[in-house]
């Protein structure tokens, strides 16, 4: 689910050129109650594994804690809030999408990122991506709000960048 994008803005160009052409905008309106649905969703047992994409960084936090409210032991992150995209793809967004996850709630299921991949040039997100999270874990570890231990650091890296989607997805994945 992308949330937050306010479409078709510039109703000239759309005209000219026609629908989805990029003249759009982040949206402004409130994400917490129209995700109230899945609660309904919930009630009925209805509710899949949904990973939930944010295009307004005011949205961050809103996002990160309603996630939690639907994680129910069943699939580890079972409700994921989706990596930086469209209006948030760079460096500061990635970051505070990252860093709003890891405070309300748990960096360590998170199943990375995702590209456009009708675009071949999307591809090197991953490297990018993969850097500003190496990037946020070391300067917590430096810091001291991460252990420096190997053991514990490492395997949560793997997990993230490989594991965490392999088995969310249900990707059969050959032993490295």
């Amino acid at each position: 689910m992308h949330l937050g994008a306010f479409r078709n803005v510039n109703t000239k160009k759309v005209r000219e050129l026609g629908a989805d052409i990029g003249v759009d905008s982040v949206g402004d309106w409130s994400q917490a109650q129209s995700l109230a649905y899945l609660g309904r969703l919930e009630e009925e047992n209805a509710l899949p594994k949904i990973v939930v994409y944010n295009l307004n960084p005011a949205d961050n936090y809103v996002l990160a804690t309603m996630i939690g409210n639907f994680q129910d032991g069943s699939t580890p992150g079972r409700i994921q809030f989706g990596s930086g995209w469209w209006f948030l793809d760079q460096k500061e967004a990635m970051e505070w999408q990252l860093n709003a996850l890891s405070n309300a709630g748990l960096l360590s299921r998170f199943v990375w990122m995702l590209t456009d991949s009708r675009s071949f040039m999307s591809f090197p997100r991953h490297e990018y991506f993969r850097r500003v999270l190496w990037n946020l874990i070391g300067d917590d570890v430096e810091k001291g709000l991460l252990p420096d231990k190997d053991d514990l650091i490492g395997p949560m890296i793997r997990n993230i960048c490989f594991s965490n989607a392999a088995n969310y997805f249900g990707l059969a994945i050959a032993d490295s």
